[in-house]
């Protein structure tokens, strides 16, 4: 799915940067599908003291990736949420010397049940994994989060 061509991801988009932290980061949506979001960041913007990818910037773009991947089955459902981590358990693997690509993605059949939740009990959870790949194969570090989303009067 083409980013530029669907209003739900250009809304999530806009959303995004409204926020001041995130919008430092420089991130941009690199894709998505019914199922899963990929986010991108340039690593001048996330660069450490070793010249690599900075920790708390690999967790925060996987993180929104999740957050995107919830929002977006709650919007295209035409159901309003807020939309919050509760959760997550981060594995550092490698030292990212590139970009950053987040990508995270849910079981189809757990973002159906997520929506079935939400809409009969106002409330639902879902679990998502995420990661950063290496350029040459591998991960730099992944994650598994539990989203949790309550909804607006």
């Amino acid at each position: 799915m083409n980013p530029d061509s669907d209003p739900a991801l250009q809304s999530l988009l806009a959303h995004y940067l409204s926020m001041p932290p995130v919008a430092a980061m420089r991130l941009q949506i690199a894709g998505a599908d019914a199922s899963g979001l990929r986010l991108r960041a340039p690593l001048s913007a996330h660069v450490n003291d070793k010249g690599c990818a900075f920790g708390g910037s690999l967790v925060s773009l996987m993180t929104l990736a999740g957050w995107g991947v919830a929002t977006l089955a709650l919007e295209r459902a035409g159901l309003h949420a807020d939309v919050f981590v509760a959760s997550s358990e981060v594995r550092y693997r490698a030292p990212l010397f590139a970009d950053l690509e987040a990508t995270a993605n849910a079981d189809a059949a757990e973002l159906a049940a997520f929506v079935a939740t939400l809409r009969a009990n106002g409330r639902a959870s879902l679990n998502l994994d995420a990661r950063v790949p290496l350029p040459g194969g591998g991960s730099a570090c992944d994650m598994r989060s539990r989203y949790v989303a309550i909804a607006r009067g």
